[in-house]
C-alpha cells in the first residue's frame, strides 16, 4: 500500500474543494471495494477524503411522491427500511442477494454505485489490463474469461460491473444527485456508467472531484409485480454470473409498462428500453417473453470461457419475467 494523507471533511464544500486540490485523492465512506483496491496496490490515492460526518445518511420522501437516499445511508438501512420494503421491495431484494451481512452493514449507496470490476486481471497487478494502466492490453480477451462481458464489449476491455443494487436502481429509472467544484448536478442512471470503448479506466461520467450526494427513486417503484434473479455459482456471496431485474406493470393480464436491466453481462448495468417496448401491450405469457430475451442479447459476443452467458441470459430474462407475473416457470 502506497503513502496517503487522510483528511476528514466537515462539510460537502470542503470535500469537493479538497478533492479538486488533489486530483489523485479519493472520497472514503465504508471503503469495503476501496481498502481492497489499495491492498492489492490497484488503487493508489494520494489522499483519502473521509467523508462519513456529512449529512448524507437521510432516507426522506421527495415533493415529487419518490425517495431520496442519501450517499452514506448503508446497504443494509436501504433494504430494510420501511419505505423501501413496502414501495421498492425490487431494490430491497437486489441490495439482499448482494455481498454478505457484514458488508452490507459498512457498504453506502454511493459506494455501491462507484465499486469498481471483479475481474481477475484489474485485481492481478502481474498481468495486463487496459483499465487498470490504459495502453497496458487486455489479458481476459484470450485468457480466463468465464466470468466477463457479452454485451457491450470492446477490443479495450470487457469487464462486468459488479454491483447487484445498481442493477435495480437501473431498472427504476433512478436518478443520481452530485456536487463538484461547479456546484450541484443530476444525473439519470442510464448516463451515469459508461461502457469501455477506448476509454476502459473510466467508469462513470463523473467529473473530477465530484462527490454523490443522494440517489433518487422515481414515484412508480412497480411493488406488485417485481423480480431479482441472480444466477451465480453459489448461493451466497459471488458475484452474478447473469442477473435481471424484472418489473411489470400488469393490468387484467396486460402489459401497461416494463422494465428490464441486466446484471453480470456488461461494463454498466444492461437496459434495452427497445427490448422493453416489445412487451407494451402483450399479454403476460411466456410466449410473449421469449422474443423479448432474444431482443435483449442481439449484439452479444462470448469470448470462449463465457459464451455460455448468452444463453444463460436470454433463459434468466425470461424467468424473471415470468417470477414478475406471478408465474410458474418450468425449470
Amino acid at each position: 500500500m502506497n503513502r496517503f494523507s487522510y483528511i476528514r471533511a466537515e462539510n460537502i464544500t470542503s470535500a469537493v474543494r479538497t478533492a479538486a486540490q488533489h486530483p489523485q485523492a479519493q472520497f472514503i465512506g465504508g471503503g469495503t471495494n476501496l481498502l481492497d483496491l489499495m491492498k492489492e496496490n490497484v488503487s493508489r490515492p494520494s489522499h483519502l477524503v473521509d467523508i462519513t460526518r456529512l449529512p448524507l445518511r437521510e432516507v426522506e420522501e421527495t415533493g415529487a411522491g419518490g425517495l431520496r437516499i442519501g450517499a452514506l445511508v448503508t446497504n443494509s438501512a436501504i433494504a430494510y427500511h420501511p419505505h423501501v420494503e413496502r414501495r421498492y421491495p425490487l431494490l430491497a431484494k437486489a441490495i439482499l442477494a448482494g455481498a454478505s451481512p457484514q458488508l452490507r452493514n459498512m457498504a453506502t449507496a454511493g459506494g455501491n454505485l462507484l465499486q469498481r470490476t471483479r475481474c481477475y486481471y484489474f485485481y492481478d497487478t502481474g498481468t495486463p489490463c487496459n483499465k487498470r494502466e490504459p495502453g497496458a492490453g487486455c489479458g481476459a480477451l484470450k485468457g480466463f474469461n468465464r466470468i466477463h462481458a457479452i454485451l457491450g464489449t470492446s477490443d479495450q476491455c470487457i469487464a462486468t460491473h459488479p454491483s447487484d443494487m445498481c442493477v435495480a436502481l437501473a431498472a427504476l429509472d433512478a436518478v443520481i444527485r452530485v456536487t463538484g467544484k461547479d456546484g450541484e448536478r443530476t444525473m439519470v442512471f442510464s448516463e451515469f456508467h459508461r461502457l469501455p470503448g477506448d476509454t476502459p479506466h473510466l467508469d462513470t461520467n463523473l467529473q473530477p472531484g465530484e462527490l454523490i450526494t443522494a440517489v433518487e427513486l422515481p414515484r412508480e417503484g412497480f411493488a406488485a409485480n417485481h423480480a431479482y434473479l441472480k444466477v451465480r455459482d453459489r448461493a451466497s456471496y459471488a458475484f452474478a454470473l447473469v442477473s435481471v431485474a424484472a418489473a411489470l406493470d400488469l393490468k387484467e393480464g396486460q402489459i401497461q409498462e416494463a422494465r428490464l436491466a441486466l446484471g453480470g453481462v456488461a461494463h454498466k448495468p444492461w437496459r434495452d428500453t427497445e427490448a422493453e417496448a416489445m412487451l407494451r401491450g402483450k399479454p403476460a405469457t411466456l410466449e410473449s417473453f421469449q422474443p423479448v430475451a432474444e431482443a435483449i442479447v442481439r449484439g452479444a459476443k462470448g469470448f470462449g470461457h463465457n459464451t455460455f452467458k448468452i444463453e444463460l441470459a436470454k433463459r434468466t430474462v425470461v424467468r424473471a419475467l415470468a417470477q414478475a407475473a406471478g408465474m410458474e416457470h418450468p425449470s
